[in-house]
């Protein structure tokens, strides 16, 4: 081995044993303080491994610039497409068409009131962001309102990240040097006399929602806000009356569905999959991102034994506590990714949830 190959399996074992330890950690922080210290601690180990990573990565491209010269055969790898995503689920997801279609419905009747507010609400994973994605992206939707701009919200609200991410969608002007106020000023002038669409993504607490209301125009008739939230109080709190929307775990028929289109896409199911199959989908407990990140990982196998070690695997994970499963499933997916998708994991965990890329 040269000294660069000796490196490379030096970091990659350090790598894997500091995020086993620290997701384990976060997996099993038993309050809310513990869970914040470890993934503060999560954090900051992905932040080095980054480093490492990239100070390996650099070495490597010295190394295969001066190969250059000596040999004209090229040395970059290329992935194969079916790794790109394994949670493009947006068009899988073919149960959930009529709700898209009772929200646009809900969200373009004529109403003489204030804007109406429709929440969306359902337990982590179950697929909110990708049902209001749908409807904010729907032709219906586009062709009614004037105006329509999209913000996630999260855990730890930030107002002036909110306004802005509003007005980035509005105008194509940016505002980062404004204070709150002015900010919330401009975004009032933006949508005053048109008929809007906003989207607060991920809210968890009411007062989030509090924050952000006095933000939006209370006269234009016909205007509309739909949120994802996890909380109950936060869809009562804010949503017009009788316009909340559940989202309930799919059925064992539709769980089945979306594990086939994920993990089959166009090809045609193999009947020694069918059985183990189902267990796996069912293991999954109707959960969509569950069964979007399981099905994923089984896209590129065909080994049956491949299919029974997930399906041991999954079982393990199994609690009644469905946020967990949610994050232990996530967690099973990095176990049973290559290393070099392990490492492109862990640099976009370096960064915060809200941050798009391009």
């Amino acid at each position: 081995m040269t000294d660069l190959e000796v490196e490379v399996k030096e970091v990659a074992n350090i790598v894997e044993q500091t995020i086993q330890l620290r997701v384990t950690e976060v997996v099993l922080a038993n309050d809310e303080t513990l869970r914040e210290k470890a993934q503060e601690r999560l954090s900051n180990s992905l932040q080095q491994v980054a480093k490492d990573i990239d100070r390996i990565w650099k070495e490597s491209t010295k190394i295969q610039d001066k190969g250059k010269h000596s040999s004209k055969e090229s040395t970059v790898q290329e992935f194969p497409s079916s790794s790109i995503s394994i949670l493009n689920v947006e068009n899988s997801m073919v149960e959930r068409d009529d709700q898209r279609k009772r929200l646009v419905e809900d969200l373009t009747r004529s109403y003489s009131g204030e804007p109406k507010v429709i929440p969306i609400v359902g337990m982590g994973g179950i697929g909110k962001t990708t049902l209001a994605n749908e409807v904010y992206n729907d032709a219906c939707i586009r062709s009614h309102f004037d105006v329509c701009a999209w913000a996630t919200i999260s855990q730890q609200h930030n107002v002036k990240e909110i306004l802005l991410s509003l007005l980035r969608s509005t105008k194509s002007d940016t505002f980062d040097m404004n204070d709150e106020a002015e900010l919330a000023n401009m975004l009032q002038k933006s949508l005053k006399g048109k008929r809007y669409l906003l989207v607060l993504d991920d809210m968890w607490k009411s007062e989030a929602w509090d924050a952000m209301r006095l933000c939006f125009p209370i006269e234009n008739k016909g205007s509309g806000v739909l949120l994802t939230t996890r909380n109950t109080e936060v869809a009562r709190d804010a949503g017009t009356e009788n316009l909340s929307f559940q989202l309930n775990l799919m059925d064992p028929n539709e769980s089945w569905n979306l594990f086939k289109s994920v993990a089959f896409a166009n090809e045609a199911l193999p009947s020694y999959l069918e059985t183990i199959g189902k267990q796996i989908a069912e293991k999954c407990h109707g959960l969509p991102l569950t069964i979007a990140v399981v099905a994923g990982l089984l896209k590129s196998k065909r080994a049956i034994k491949d299919w029974e070690n997930v399906e041991k695997d999954v079982k393990s994970f199994v609690t009644n506590d469905p946020d967990e499963r949610c994050s232990r499933v996530l967690g099973l997916s990095y176990n049973h990714l290559t290393s070099d998708l392990k490492a492109c994991l862990l640099h976009f965990g370096i960064f915060e949830k809200t941050v798009r890329y391009q």
